[in-house]
């Protein structure tokens, strides 16, 4: 099966794809699109879109899994990131892949056993888990690769009937 997770924002979206098979991993990609704080709000979002659009044809993944937003005091930045999320969500129904998503506590728990371990904590899991020679950068892969891992360890493994899952 082959995921690809997405840590979304509108400054900067991370991405992960790997392949998960008999309870090993194989990183494929991961990295981040960014875009300019001085782009035109909608160009940022068709970037995004444009970018996770190229990447899916490119590896084709099965599933994709995007992270939940969760909302802190700016609502301007909380309300940007929703709409980098949706734009998220809708290139992977577009491309056909069934779409889930995981809170923040749901990835951490996942990779590191701990629903409210430290980044530091879920970056090294992630490190381990892929085995990797260096914590993936920026955090933002870091935290794709980890929404990733998250999906490969919950048992989504169904067809779009799945709870949480869209197509």
């Amino acid at each position: 099966m082959i995921i690809l997770g997405i840590d979304p924002g509108y400054a900067i979206t991370g991405y992960g794809i790997v392949k998960y098979q008999k309870n090993h991993f194989q990183v494929l990609d991961y990295g981040v699109i960014s875009t300019p704080a001085g782009m035109h709000f909608p160009r940022r979002l068709l970037e995004i879109s444009r970018n996770l659009d190229d990447l899916i044809k490119h590896y084709n993944p099965d599933v994709t899994a995007v992270e939940e937003l969760f909302f802190s005091r700016n609502t301007t930045t909380a309300i940007g990131t929703a709409q980098a999320r949706g734009v998220a969500v809708l290139s992977g129904a577009k491309a056909g892949t069934d779409v889930y998503e995981y809170t923040p506590m749901q990835i951490k728990l996942a990779v590191t056993g701990y629903g409210r371990a430290q980044k530091n904590q879920v970056q090294q899991m992630v490190k381990v888990l892929l085995n990797l020679e260096k914590i993936p950068k920026p955090d933002d892969a870091a935290d794709a690769l980890a929404v990733a891992i998250c999906h490969a360890h919950s048992g989504n493994r169904s067809t779009s009937l799945a709870i949480g899952g869209y197509q």
